[in-house]
């Protein structure tokens, strides 16, 4: 059995569709038109292209005196190398027996660290950093409410826009989460966990925008450098702190579910209150808040069109082909709320001019 492949990790790998034994140990690279779904390679363009895009935007904000965009966008790739080996390899940290075999990512174009980390996952950490951030502080929030207040907004615009993701990649096969795992992966809400729900999509972004903007402020050169360590190492432990009230519930995993739902109705009451009573100026208008979260949103919604016949042929929540069904009515809840941010944003367009 290879290192990294044990009883859960190959139950799930398979049922995605490839071998958990065999596969390269630092890089692979296959045929976009090789992969299991139609929607993969279209999802990689539309996460990769992001990132780079938000990392443009961000060297110019950088260059006009402003270092927290690009602060963000690296401080989501420590996050990313901190969080994500442990679950992909629980074994090699000690957390086997702790936490289990959590999920495995299905095979994309490139992939790295054994097949269990595609490029575009990579590239989605920083890209949905900067969708939310850049979408709170164009609306001028960070400037009118400030840092604390703001970050509550990012926590809000970030699980909306992750949801209508989160929910679906599941049943396209995207990645599949070990059901086996009663521990970190139950309760769910449909196929997906609801502590990725909240501590994932929301508490990390949240925390990790606070951190970068008051760790970062206007600072530049090799100060920043550190600056950006710190608030990526930072994160993982303010996921531990939100987790702590499910916890207290023990095994009992409706009582967590009940106390996850709260806090996820708390957060969508907040966040949205502070976006629908924002009356402050927003900011300047950049390319990438203009173009790339309609882009996202759209794109998330021809792929959850293409998915609809099989959710709607669903039998208790699994398809024809086997795979799990997410939140069709919490998607569309996501979607309703995206686009309530989107509509903002062009009221916003109209009262400023873009930037040159």
């Amino acid at each position: 059995m290879s290192d990294g492949c044990g009883p859960d990790a190959d139950a799930v790998t398979r049922g995605l569709g490839f071998d958990c034994h065999d596969v390269a140990p630092v890089v692979s690279v296959r045929w976009p038109w090789d992969l299991a779904h139609w929607t993969m390679p279209l999802l990689e363009v539309l996460v990769i292209a992001g990132a780079v895009f938000a990392l443009v935007h961000a060297i110019r904000r950088h260059r006009a005196g402003d270092p927290v965009n690009l602060a963000l966008w690296f401080a989501s790739l420590v996050y990313l190398f901190v969080t994500e080996p442990p679950l992909y390899f629980p074994e090699w940290f000690g957390l086997d027996r702790l936490y289990g075999f959590v999920f495995a990512h299905n095979l994309f174009t490139v992939q790295f660290m054994g097949d269990r980390l595609p490029l575009y996952i990579v590239a989605f950490y920083p890209m949905i950093s900067q969708l939310a951030y850049e979408l709170v502080r164009s609306l001028g929030v960070f400037r009118s409410r400030g840092p604390l207040v703001a970050s509550v907004a990012v926590a809000f615009v970030c699980q909306v826009f992750y949801e209508v993701f989160d929910q679906l990649g599941p049943q396209l096969g995207w990645w599949a989460w070990n059901p086996g795992n009663r521990l970190v992966n139950h309760p769910a809400l449909a196929s997906v966990p609801m502590n990725s729900m909240l501590l994932f999509a929301s508490v990390s972004m949240a925390a990790m925008t606070w951190l970068v903007v008051k760790l970062a402020g206007r600072r530049r050169g090799w100060s920043l450098v550190w600056r950006v360590l710190v608030a990526g190492v930072l994160t993982p432990p303010t996921m531990a702190i939100a987790g702590l009230p499910s916890s207290l519930a023990g095994t009992n995993t409706t009582a967590q579910a009940w106390i996850l739902g709260a806090e996820l109705g708390l957060l969508w009451l907040a966040g949205a209150g502070i976006l629908l009573t924002h009356r402050g100026n927003p900011e300047p208008l950049s390319a990438f808040v203009r173009i790339y979260p309609a882009v996202y949103w759209g794109a998330m919604a021809v792929f959850w069109i293409g998915a609809l016949p099989a959710y709607f042929g669903a039998d208790h929540g699994v398809t024809r082909d086997g795979t799990p069904i997410g939140s069709g009515p919490y998607a569309l809840a996501c979607f309703a709320g995206a686009g309530l941010v989107l509509a903002a944003l062009h009221r916003a367009r109209r009262e400023v001019p873009a930037p040159v």
